[in-house]
């Protein structure tokens, strides 16, 4: 094996050798193989036939060796000189290490690891091919034929060979080898066969020549997958970036279609329908807004995401179609929030005014019904004709019964005023039913002023007979005059008792308690004109038993009797105790709703200042440094969680908050949190932590891509947090530029170093904000400090793989490349117009050059 290893190189100098430990006794062939496989000249060798002369040759050749790094353990001149087999055969494999096989190197491994591991993948995909060592793996021959297939396949029909045919497998392998790649034949096959374990060393000089004479397809190999790597980074970017603008679009789209809603403040007549408003504003607060604020959040991250990871491919930013910028969506989540704020605003006064609504219309229908009732058949009274044949103490009583009425028609006047009042204010809270409301107290008012010009009529017509009438019963008289206004005052009290009342605090339906408290201290007194007033009416029955005065059993100046007086004075009595229950129940309910607000005030003040407090945690930790950034990772992570395992008191607020609202509840003095607060600062907790994670998830990549390691990244962070001063998370330009100082970087106040820095500000700065955040300058010192692909190394192995040509065509790239990654530069490589084009020929210079940002793709 060594002697054709050895022929096979000096044959390219016009001769060979017979027995390697004879003909290289005089180094004279010695020295011409190392020039042949070193490619340089060596000492001048000595032409004598003295054994002086040859060990002078064979020294320079081991001093050639050593030259290039090789240690000759116990191998001396004398020995080869002398034929020394032993010796001779261990310094012709120390020369094929040194020259054939340690230069071969597989992803960063060397020698014979790295000739192994370029075996396996050759022969992977073969089947009954499994190469794992120097020596057995290749007894069968098939190893040898899958590397010949693998690179020249029209040289050796793989599809015919047989596991159980060796001797057929090696010697086909040998002799396409010497025949069509110049590899002279090394091994017998039959000594393969026929040993158990055949010499690694041999086998390893063979398979090397292998390796030599593919190279050149290495070379290609290498490129293909550094294009490959290069195209899977884009299209993976490009498919961040479609993910991008179709969560963005969706978002708006959302967002467009909400907010119409939410400004939609066209009122509903009942309180039901305003109630179910709230109800559905409530579903969308709970079930559809807390997605949209995750997705809000997510896509914030993967933009970040997307651009740190064009940064670190050498690409350029991304940025998404107009109107879709992370700047559009905030803003555009603003005018939502706001609209949402100004929504629920007015659903709260909505209700409010509708319960007011409610309210004065039944207390209008209440008023007027009484009135009503009170008026009905007044009118056909007043236009009675009566006194026109009455008798003089007819005429008499006739006038004193309209004495007694206009006495009550002005004790009706406050209560055609309050109808009408009630009904000018539900005009002006715009209560729905406002017509029928008009068209019924327009037609008390109306009435109202016909009682009145009925009664001057009628009172003027009385009083023209007023001088004939000569006696009048002054008891009846009196009688009269006490009952109306009593029996008016008992009416006004049961009313009264009877009034429905809307409060809000206790401290409202405590002064109708003290109001009610003062009308029951006033039943004595009123109990006394009872008494009175029946005492009168006893009186008169006594005058007529006692001078039998026909009065034909009736008062003739009022229909109040007795009776009635009694009846709604009792009527007031069972009211009194049924106001007492109702006022009770309203003050236990202003009770409760006391306490509501007492539970949901202290929640609120608990929680409020938590989530400050956690957001100025979460502050700290941003720019501190405690560990690696896996250990900030996590500690963060664990941050999340603790966070997130607070969302039930959030909950169990929002639940109490709930029953405030149901309650109809509107301020609350134990609190300045309202639970629109303490929302928005959730959700602001929620994007604040997720966006931290997301920093330092993106600094592990940078940090990784780049290959910084764990205390740069530690330096940086230690510099960066020095100047940050007011831990604001970014640094001005003078504190940016002394921590470059810091880091050793050579600034100087002349005119160079301004500029020199003006060119970095230029980088970690694009927008002129005046700040540069700590994402900013890991990227700027992680491209200081490492090396990335480039466009000129992408375009020289789009060289290598069309072969030295300026332009590349379809079938190389397909050849060449994974068919998902070929089809991406066909569709993307513009035609070659170069003097050297053919039909079909693609430019990859320019599409190399693209792909960095440099040119339009």
């Amino acid at each position: 094996t060594f002697t054709a290893w050895c022929n096979s190189h000096l044959r390219k100098a016009g001769t060979q050798i017979e027995n390697i430990e004879e003909d290289f006794r005089d180094g004279l062939k010695l020295m011409l193989l190392l020039e042949v496989i070193s490619g340089e000249r060596l000492a001048k060798p000595e032409r004598g036939k003295m054994r002086v002369h040859k060990i002078s040759n064979v020294n320079k050749a081991l001093d050639f060796i050593a030259s290039k790094g090789v240690k000759l353990v116990s191998i001396g001149a004398e020995e080869i000189v002398d034929g020394n087999v032993k010796m001779t055969l261990g310094m012709i494999w120390t020369i094929i290490l040194r020259f054939a096989i340690q230069d071969i190197s597989v992803e960063e491994t060397s020698a014979k690891e790295g000739l192994l591991l370029w075996c396996q993948r050759k022969t992977a995909p073969y089947k009954n091919v499994n190469i794992q060592n120097f020596h057995i793996s290749w007894k069968d021959g098939l190893g040898f034929c899958a590397l010949i297939h693998r690179h020249r396949p029209e040289l050796i029909d793989y599809g015919k060979l047989r596991k159980d045919d060796p001797l057929t497998n090696l010697n086909t392998a040998f002799d396409v080898a010497e025949k069509y790649l110049d590899i002279p034949k090394m091994l017998d096959a039959e000594d393969i066969v026929g040993t158990a374990r055949p010499d690694e060393k041999a086998i390893m000089t063979y398979v090397s020549s292998f390796y030599h004479a593919f190279s050149g397809a290495q070379k290609a190999e290498t490129a293909a997958n550094r294009i490959c790597k290069v195209l899977a980074v884009n299209q993976e970017n490009e498919q961040l970036m479609e993910d991008y603008e179709k969560l963005a679009s969706d978002l708006l789209e959302w967002i467009r279609r909400t907010i119409p809603w939410l400004e939609n403040r066209a009122p509903e007549n009942t309180m039901q329908a305003m109630q179910q408003k709230l109800e559905d504003f409530r579903d969308y607060r709970r079930l559809h807004k807390p997605p949209k604020v995750q997705e809000k959040c997510q896509l914030e991250i993967n933009f970040n995401t997307l651009q740190t990871k064009l940064r670190l491919s050498n690409r350029p930013a991304f940025m998404p179609s107009e109107g879709k910028m992370v700047s559009d969506i905030n803003n555009a989540w603003g005018g939502l929030e706001q609209a949402e704020k100004g929504y629920e605003e007015w659903l709260l006064n909505e209700i409010r005014r509708l319960e007011r609504l409610d309210h004065l219309a039944e207390k209008f229908r209440q008023k007027a019904s009484i009135h009503e009732s009170w008026t009905d058949g007044k009118e056909a009274m007043l236009q009675q004709k009566d006194y026109e044949t009455a008798t003089l103490s007819e005429i008499k009583a006739l006038l004193k019964k309209h004495e007694a009425f206009e006495s009550d028609l002005a004790a009706h006047q406050d209560r055609v005023e309050q109808i009408a009042a009630i009904a000018q204010e539900l005009n002006e809270l715009d209560y729905y039913d406002s017509p029928s409301v008009n068209a019924r107290c327009q037609k008390i008012c109306d009435q109202w002023d016909n009682l009145g010009a009925l009664t001057q009529k009628r009172r003027e017509a009385l009083e023209r007979t007023e001088k004939l009438l000569e006696t009048i019963d002054q008891l009846y008289l009196e009688y009269a005059k006490r009952a109306a206004p009593f029996n008016n005052w008992m009416e006004g009290a049961m009313e009264d008792l009877q009034d429905t009342f809307i409060v809000h605090t206790i401290e409202e339906i405590q002064g109708l308690t003290t109001a009610h408290e003062q009308f029951k201290a006033t039943l004595p007194d009123a109990d006394k004109e009872r008494q009175a007033i029946l005492g009168i009416h006893n009186e008169v029955s006594k005058i007529v038993q006692t001078y039998h005065v026909n009065m034909a059993g009736t008062n003739p100046y009022t229909t109040i009797t007795p009776h009635e007086i009694n009846g709604k004075w009792d009527n007031v009595r069972q009211l009194v105790p049924r106001r007492d229950q109702a006022l009770m129940e309203e003050h236990a309910r202003q009770q409760q709703n006391e306490r509501l607000r007492k539970q949901f005030g202290a929640q609120a003040n608990v929680i409020g200042p938590w989530i400050q407090t956690k957001m100025e945690e979460i502050g700290r930790i941003s720019i501190e440094m405690h560990g690696t950034l896996e250990d900030q990772l996590n500690h963060l992570r664990q941050y999340e969680k603790s966070i997130v395992n607070y969302k039930p008191k959030i909950d169990q607020l929002e639940g109490d908050h709930q029953l405030i609202q149901e309650a109809l509840i509107f301020d609350n003095k134990h609190t300045n949190y309202t639970m629109e607060h303490i929302r928005v600062g959730w959700e602001q907790l929620l994007t604040t932590i997720a966006r931290t994670i997301n920093e330092v998830e993106n600094q592990i990549l940078t940090r990784d891509a780049k290959g910084i390691s764990q205390e740069q990244m530690n330096e940086f962070r230690a510099s960066f947090n020095h100047f940050d001063r007011d831990h604001s998370g970014t640094l001005g330009p003078e504190e940016f530029k002394a921590c470059l100082i810091s880091l050793g970087y050579d600034i100087g106040n002349d005119a160079q170093g301004e500029a020199e820095f003006a060119r970095i500000m230029s980088i970690v700065d694009p927008n002129r904000l005046g700040v540069v955040t700590f994402q900013a300058f890991i990227d700027f010192m992680s491209r200081e400090t490492a090396d990335t692909d480039t466009a000129d190394q992408v375009m020289a192995s789009f060289k290598i793989l069309a072969g030295d040509k300026n332009y590349i065509t379809v079938d190389e790239l397909r050849r060449e490349l994974p068919p998902d990654q070929a089809e991406y530069c066909i569709a993307r490589m513009a035609p070659y117009n170069g003097r050297d084009a053919v039909p079909g020929a693609l430019d990859y210079m320019s599409f190399s050059t693209a792909l960095y940002g440099e040119s339009d793709l």
